[in-house]
């Protein structure tokens, strides 16, 4: 009897896991969509490609999918995941390589579902999860923009994952668990402008991708922890919720100015992905941006302001790094000490900059060895790289004594372990 009743259950287990396995792999494939002729370029209004230009620019698509020296939108842009490195994809209209032969119908779907015009699923580096709260008529625009670029041969790169991530069909797993925003719908409770802001800053700017953790699967989490302060590319993405370690309340006003020009003068200037996100954001339309700030400013709207760190903690600081005072005066004190020529051009002083009042010291760090890209032009912040000129050891002792002068917070561990960390990834091609 207890042979037949295992056998029984080993029979049943067996055919759970069947049917189970069957409904996967059937919820897994999805059907190719048939190729369609390259549209021609005047069958899209003017208007519209100017609307898909704007809205592709607050999407920062060109950034994620241009390789460095490479051909605009066509791909090969090496990004780094925990999972191991993505490469993108062109999606110039070139039909052999890119999305030249890709129907209306096909797009869509890639933006909102994560699959491919043959039937493959896509990769969540690109944020479906976001781009299925966006609106068909926004969607068609950025489609029509894409169809009148420049078409370029490059064929795509082969990811580099962990096994078995390179298994494709697993992705619909991830789907089934991760996938279930809806297209945006107003509040009532707010007004156009607030609406506006959550629409594109939720939708085609996927704000909280960066600001906000991911769990194990490498999916944001919700919730209460959405907007919490998140990594990209190595640079800490700071809390933009009542958690943002900003001394100085961040204000509509404020991040106008900072995500239009890359520059504010109560917290900083803008760096790592950061900076391409303003170039894109400084072409786009001055009320969508303003509607952005607007939004993500009520995040944090409960919150107070901070304290600040004293104004001038520098022979505290100097007394316990006296190494870090001397590299300081060296390279750093012609900007950023008091009187200095630029900071009487609107630049923040340390003491507000959210780079040191956070609890990791990864952005001081990368801004001290790579240094801060004008993401606006000549006229915009920057900052030269000191990687060939400070040892990690230097860097290390200049950090620490920029924690200690500019912020109450505590003292960072593991600085030099942190500057040969950045080093290296940067040696890395």
């Amino acid at each position: 009897m207890k042979r037949i009743r295992w056998t029984g259950w080993l029979t049943g287990g067996a055919l759970v896991c069947f049917v189970g396995l069957g409904a996967f792999l059937g919820i897994a494939h999805r059907s190719g969509l048939p190729a369609v002729p390259l549209p021609k370029a005047d069958t899209f209004p003017a208007e519209m490609l100017s609307h898909g230009a704007a809205l592709a620019a607050i999407g920062d698509c060109i950034v994620c999918h241009t390789a460095d020296g490479g051909v605009a939108y066509a791909g090969g842009r090496a990004l780094a995941t925990p999972f191991g490195t993505l490469y993108s994809t062109n999606i110039t209209p070139d039909p052999e390589t890119g999305i030249g032969n890709w129907s209306k119908e096909a797009f869509k779907r890639a933006m909102r579902d994560g699959v491919s015009r043959d039937g493959r699923h896509l990769y969540p580096a690109l944020p479906y999860d976001h781009y299925r709260q966006v609106h068909d008529g926004d969607i068609d625009a950025i489609y029509a923009f894409l169809m009148t670029r420049q078409a370029a041969s490059a064929p795509a790169k082969t990811n580099e994952l962990i096994f078995p991530l390179g298994f494709r069909p697993l992705l619909a797993g991830w789907k089934l668990l991760f996938l279930h925003q809806e297209v945006f719908t107003p509040r009532p409770d707010r007004d156009a402008e607030w609406n506006r802001g959550a629409y594109l800053a939720e939708g085609l700017g996927h704000c909280s991708g960066c600001h906000s953790p991911r769990n194990i699967a490498g999916a944001e989490k919700t919730g209460s922890d959405a907007y919490s302060g998140g990594v990209a590319e190595g640079w800490v993405a700071p809390a933009l919720n009542g958690s943002s370690p900003s001394t100085v309340r961040w204000t509509a006003d404020n991040l106008f100015t900072y995500l239009r020009t890359g520059v504010d003068g109560h917290h900083g200037a803008a760096a790592g992905p950061m900076g391409p996100v303003v170039h894109g954001l400084s072409r786009a339309p001055e009320a969508d941006v303003r509607a952005i700030a607007t939004y993500i400013a009520s995040l944090s709207a409960d919150r107070a302001s901070k304290a600040p760190a004293a104004a001038d903690r520098a022979a505290e600081a100097s007394r316990a790094n006296p190494a870090g005072a001397t590299l300081f005066a060296g390279a750093c004190a012609g900007c950023h000490e008091g009187g200095a020529p630029m900071m009487t051009e609107g630049r923040p002083g340390l003491s507000t900059v959210t780079a040191l009042q956070l609890d990791r010291p990864d952005n001081a760090v990368r801004a001290i060895l790579q240094g801060i890209h004008a993401p606006t032009g000549p006229a915009g912040p920057a900052m030269p790289p000191f990687a060939a000129s400070l040892t990690d050891k230097q860097v290390a002792d200049l950090a620490a004594y920029l924690r200690s002068r500019f912020s109450d917070r505590p003292a960072w561990t593991a600085l030099e372990t942190a500057a040969a960390t950045v080093r290296k990834e940067e040696s890395q091609p």
